[in-house]
């Protein structure tokens, strides 16, 4: 297939909405570059094959009912720069291989299920602006990798189980003009 866009946003219409699973079969997409399907009641695995989509500059999941783990194949996909998968049921941990996508500007996992300790691989996004994990289950401490995205100008780590205290190093994060960390675990005092 030559498909380059496919884009069937549901936007939270209740009319016309994609029902069933994302089928496995959708690596045949091979010269895809732009994936929404956002707003619509696909449920199921984010299928591994996905993965195969090489070319994506833009993937967009958001608002389904998505549920089971974040694959890791996700990690093949080092042509993305927008990366949404917000408000599913996904769980479990984000994946290692997230730390691959180099090339990402925009990564929100927000309002999911997820658990587990951020990745430490996520120090890899040097390019990435927008972090947003809030509304999730994530644990352990703020990584001082998160500290190293220099490019971020919003991080939202609200709403999990996050705990220990702010990393001082958090001022490198030069062009920070958003940050959330409410409703966690923190303690200790603001590094300003």
């Amino acid at each position: 297939s030559r498909l380059i866009t496919l884009d069937c946003g549901g936007y939270q219409n209740d009319d016309g909405q994609l029902i069933g699973s994302i089928p496995a079969n959708i690596s045949n997409l091979t010269e895809l570059e732009h994936l929404n399907l956002e707003g619509n009641s696909l449920e199921g695995n984010i299928p591994s094959s996905i993965g195969n989509l090489t070319n994506l500059f833009y993937l967009n999941l958001s608002n389904n009912l998505l549920s089971g783990n974040i694959p890791e194949e996700v990690g093949n996909l080092t042509n993305l720069t927008s990366l949404s998968l917000r408000n599913n049921n996904l769980e479990e941990n984000i994946p290692t291989s997230i730390g691959t996508l180099t090339n990402l500007n925009y990564l929100d996992l927000m309002y999911n299920n997820l658990s587990g300790e951020i990745p430490s691989s996520i120090g890899g996004l040097e390019n990435l602006e927008e972090l947003l994990f809030g509304s999730n289950e994530l644990t352990g401490e703020i990584s001082s990798e998160i500290c190293s995205l220099i490019s971020l100008t919003e991080l939202g780590l609200w709403g999990n189980n996050l705990s220990g205290e702010i990393p001082e190093n958090i001022e490198n994060l030069i062009n920070l003009e958003y940050l959330y960390l409410g409703q966690n675990q923190l303690e200790g005092e603001i590094p300003l």
